[in-house]
């Protein structure tokens, strides 16, 4: 067992190494986020561990009670406590057993499967949620970092925008405001990309926090992620899917077959409940008197239902209710998990609109726009301030475009979270 447990543990160790080497090589990709969180994620864990616990229960619950066993001295005369002195003074033992009314048992036992059940569905749901907000926290980092990225290639492009304009301000062919204005836009973008920063810190706290990681600890992004983005199934399609695999509606059609056999068992309580037992009762010869015969007595026993108004039928009433509240809730939650679907899906669509009119049309009439007007600058045909505005929205429109990237995938991890499914895609 000791060298198993090394080895185990060396396996673990050996594993951790490999993926913190992989992260270093080619950056925490999302997939290596994926796989740390449901590894390590504590969460994830604790729900794991309940529905461990849960599975226990049914066994348990559908046993018969402990049987009793019990040792009694009967009869025995108080004047001399002598087991000899009195015909009837006996030695007892005897076995006992309460026996539930046919199907109690079965109905604890069905009730207990049926919960058990739904804790490991609500596994399956804590998992999807968890990874789909590791893919939203990982591509709200992304998004940060193609930002930041784009500030440095700007602050680079300004700076030489400053040069032109100090050296054309210096000959005595330009003002010295263009100089001044490119150094203001200069600083709003470092203002800018501190503000950026300080949102990544943030978010890379809460990606740790997810992979069970400390706060502080530094990630590394990949320097590309693929931009493609799927074209989803149609929206009556994912409602099907949802019904089909979400484990929350999973879950709570289990509480509702929990709370269906609690009922059952509530209306059994009108019926009695049985005690069983035997027992064996040891009497002495007395010194001058004929042998005397051993007693073996059986016992059966009921408790009787006679407060039923106020007990057994207060009991079904509550049980009846209960089983409406569970069957209200799954309808709200299925209400709720359309809203979800079709607002994700939405967003979904208009996210990927707008990659792809920023990717082949806006940014790259933006691009254009901004070498025309450096070109016209530079022979004094444009003047520095339309230059400068135009870099400016090329700056913006590049950033709207990694945010729109990032939107549509947020949106399909939140689809896949609502549906149960990563198969959504046409």
């Amino acid at each position: 067992m000791l060298l198993f447990n090394k080895l185990t543990l060396l396996t673990i160790l050996l594993v951790l190494s490999s993926t913190a080497s992989a992260e270093e090589a080619s950056g925490l990709t999302l997939d290596m986020a994926l796989g740390i969180a449901v590894q390590n994620n504590p969460g994830l864990a604790e729900m794991r561990a309940r529905s461990d616990a849960m599975a226990a229960i049914p066994s348990q619950v559908g046993t018969l009670p402990d049987p009793m066993i019990s040792f009694n001295a009967l009869n025995f005369p108080v004047d001399t406590f002598d087991i000899d002195q009195e015909n009837m003074t006996q030695l007892q033992t005897g076995l006992s057993q309460t026996i539930p009314f046919p199907g109690k048992l079965a109905l604890r036992e069905e009730g207990a499967e049926h919960e058990a059940e739904a804790a490991n569905h609500n596994v399956t749901e804590t998992r999807w949620i968890l990874l789909r907000d590791v893919k939203k926290t990982w591509w709200t980092i992304f998004y940060l970092d193609r930002a930041l990225e784009i500030i440095s290639a700007n602050q680079d492009l300004l700076r030489q925008f400053v040069q032109i304009a100090q050296t054309k301000y210096q000959v005595g062919e330009g003002l010295q405001q263009d100089v001044l204005l490119a150094q203001l836009e200069l600083s709003k973008l470092l203002d800018n990309k501190l503000s950026l920063q300080a949102a990544r810190d943030r978010v890379r706290a809460q990606l740790n926090a997810l992979l069970d990681r400390s706060a502080e600890q530094q990630i590394n992004m990949p320097a590309m992620a693929l931009e493609q983005l799927p074209t989803l199934r149609a929206e009556a399609e994912l409602f099907q899917y949802a019904e089909d695999y979400r484990a929350l509606l999973a879950s709570q059609r289990e509480s509702i077959n929990a709370a269906q056999s609690r009922l059952d068992l509530a209306k059994k309580d009108f019926y009695p409940d049985f005690n069983v037992g035997a027992f064996y009762s040891v009497r002495d010869d007395m010194p001058s008197g004929p042998e005397r015969a051993d007693f073996l007595s059986l016992r059966l026993s009921m408790n009787l239902p006679i407060f039923t108004d106020t007990k057994q039928q207060k009991a079904v009433d509550q049980r009846h209710k209960e089983l409406l509240q569970r069957k209200f809730n799954l309808q709200d939650k299925w209400n709720r998990v359309r809203a979800e679907i079709s607002t994700a899906y939405s967003y979904y669509q208009k996210s990927s609109q707008q990659v792809e009119l920023f990717k082949s049309g806006i940014i790259p009439q933006a691009r254009q726009t901004v070498a025309s007007m450096l070109a016209g600058y530079q022979v004094d045909k444009v003047d520095f301030l339309n230059l400068v505005r135009s870099q400016i929205t090329l700056y913006n429109y590049e950033t709207q475009y990694w945010k729109a990237v990032t939107e549509a995938n947020q949106a399909l991890a939140e689809l896949t979270a609502v549906v149960g499914k990563e198969e959504i895609y046409e």
